[in-house]
């Protein structure tokens, strides 16, 4: 099976264009398991399936290095969005790709000698319910600092969906440790029947953020793009940033905007595609 390693701001996974790779019959998930691991595998943060669709232009679907699926994912939104036209597979520079999330549409900036360097993302609309997170309780209602126990730390939590769920704590000082050791209890709070991504933030004025990330699915990882959007959610609606905020991740950063105009959240940043190969693992059947 051919693959392209790729990776946005260090957030990597194992990218296969399926136009050209039949997976049919494949157990996904095991393949994503094995794929992904940093000893046995090729290594990443998962595996993102470039495929066609009868819904928009492209189709992704993307599987965490756990195997389970998920439902968006921003850097892979931005890799994909350089894959395809990097290598022919689209000239418009402006396209839409179907996630598990929704649909949302890429928009590229190539360089001088034609290669993609810059993506701009429009991820859609916030959604700010419960029932759309999805997280207990009143499901009409938003959860903006609602107090949530973990181990012995509680923690105010403001949930945003992106296509996928988020809950996104604004601490002043940020900690390694503390991520490690309650990111994974927070993502699988009972408060949160499908998991969520845990999002730890910290305001450096209102046009900046710095930004840690526990992964649904994951665990801890360089960058999360739908996490950096709704973290600039969060931070707007507590009235601590702007609309538009450079976001601070450990591989890099982002520019996030949530513009009024249309209430969309706009995502600008890099893809990188670091190189390609041959996967002569078994490939798992169903």
């Amino acid at each position: 099976m051919k693959f392209t390693k790729m990776h946005g701001l260090g957030n990597d996974y194992v990218y296969v264009n399926c136009f050209e790779e039949k997976l049919d019959g494949v157990d996904l998930p095991e393949l994503s398991r094995r794929i992904s691991d940093r000893h046995f595998g090729v290594g990443g943060d998962g595996l993102i399936l470039i495929m066609p669709s009868d819904q928009a232009d492209f189709r992704m679907r993307v599987f965490n290095n756990d195997g389970s699926e998920a439902l968006n994912c921003g850097n892979g939104l931005r890799c994909v969005s350089k894959y395809v036209f990097d290598h022919g597979l689209t000239t418009e520079t402006n396209f839409t790709i179907e996630t598990k999330g929704g649909i949302v549409t890429p928009i590229v900036k190539a360089n001088e000698s034609g290669k993609v360097e810059s993506i701009t993302v429009d991820m859609g609309e916030p959604r700010l319910l419960r029932k759309e997170i999805p997280m207990q309780g009143n499901p009409d209602e938003q959860v903006i600092g609602e107090i949530l126990q973990a181990g012995e730390r509680s923690y105010s939590v403001t949930a945003v969906s992106m296509g996928n769920p988020h809950a996104v704590i604004i601490q002043d000082q940020l900690s390694v440790e503390e991520l490690h050791t309650y990111g994974p209890l927070l993502e699988s709070h009972a408060a949160f029947p499908e998991r969520a991504n845990i999002e730890f933030v910290s305001v450096v004025n209102r046009g900046e953020i710095d930004f840690q990330v526990w992964e649904r699915g994951s665990g801890v990882t360089l960058a999360c793009g739908t996490g950096a959007c709704a973290a600039v959610v969060a931070t707007s609606l507590h009235n601590k940033t702007d609309r538009e905020v450079f976001v601070h991740l450990d591989g890099g950063d982002l520019l996030i905007e949530w513009r009024k105009s249309d209430n969309h959240v706009y995502m600008t940043g890099p893809a990188v595609e670091v190189f390609q190969g041959i996967y002569h693992g078994v490939l798992p059947i169903i």
